[in-house]
């Protein structure tokens, strides 16, 4: 693992992020920075895909189940080569192929349509247990926020992923602490995250989402578990980057103006500076 060229490219991907938001005028940064190192880890470290191959059988899956943060994933998307980087100016607007949230008939990369919150999971499972009944090599990984795992149905897929042993399945939960209401503690606190998973027979692994080492360390430690699914927590900052959007739950789903778009850049690129 290059930890510097992933530090890099992460900090590319949310140049893409603010960048794409910006162009539409709508859509959600603050969760998408903060899932940005992870992206970038999963699609430049971790799966086994080939761009110029996006539907080729034996490819790891990935399900957005917080499909609201798809700016974050097409810009790792267009940073991997599935498309062009400069599509993500396309985002939301009347005629793209880069909607609001991901569809898996138009995108390149895109295993899964997303964005109705807590279902991805579910999907992320039945692809699991498929690939355990073809005796397949992928592996299938499914990113959550939150807020999210406020829905049912989380639970629901997650008591049968750990009943079944899909221990090539993974579940990713971006732990940034703040969805559109708030404090997710004073909406509908999940926590304690960790010990739910527990209690669902998952491998339970908490990390720094923004530390590479600790990233690295996670997804190896759900590679060498059998018997059993793995479900990493990634303590993360909403707006990672950003240093206006940090932790600010205004950020959720607001675009930035002209001036906050350069603020913006002008934030990323001194992080850029400071790597090179």
């Amino acid at each position: 693992m290059d930890t510097l060229a992933l530090k890099k490219t992460a900090n590319e991907v949310r140049k893409g992020i603010v960048t794409a938001v910006h162009s539409a005028k709508s859509g959600h940064p603050g969760g998408s920075l903060s899932a940005a190192d992870i992206l970038t880890y999963l699609y430049f470290e971790e799966m086994n895909i080939d761009p110029k191959e996006p539907k080729k059988a034996d490819r790891d899956r990935m399900v957005l189940s917080k499909g609201h943060i798809a700016p974050g994933l097409y810009s790792t998307l267009a940073q991997r080569g599935f498309f062009p980087t400069e599509d993500l100016k396309t985002l939301r607007h009347v005629g793209s192929y880069l909607q609001g949230h991901p569809d898996m008939k138009h995108i390149p990369g895109v295993d899964m349509s997303s964005g109705s919150l807590g279902q991805g999971g579910s999907a992320a499972v039945g692809m699991a247990l498929a690939g355990k009944l073809d005796q397949a090599s992928y592996r299938v990984y499914c990113l959550f926020g939150d807020g999210e795992i406020q829905e049912g149905q989380v639970w629901e897929a997650a008591m049968f992923a750990g009943a079944r042993k899909l221990d090539n399945l993974v579940f990713i939960v971006d732990n940034n602490g703040l969805q559109i209401d708030g404090n997710i503690e004073e909406v509908c606190s999940p926590y304690p995250i960790a010990d739910k998973f527990r209690a669902f027979n998952f491998n339970v692994v908490e990390i720094d989402a923004h530390d590479f080492e600790q990233i690295d360390a996670a997804f190896k430690n759900a590679r060498e578990t059998k018997g059993m699914p793995t479900a990493i927590i990634a303590k993360s900052i909403k707006g990672k980057g950003v240093s206006f959007m940090e932790n600010q739950a205004g950020w959720h789903g607001s675009a930035p103006n002209d001036e906050q778009y350069a603020q913006a850049m002008a934030d990323l690129e001194k992080i850029g500076e400071s790597l090179s």
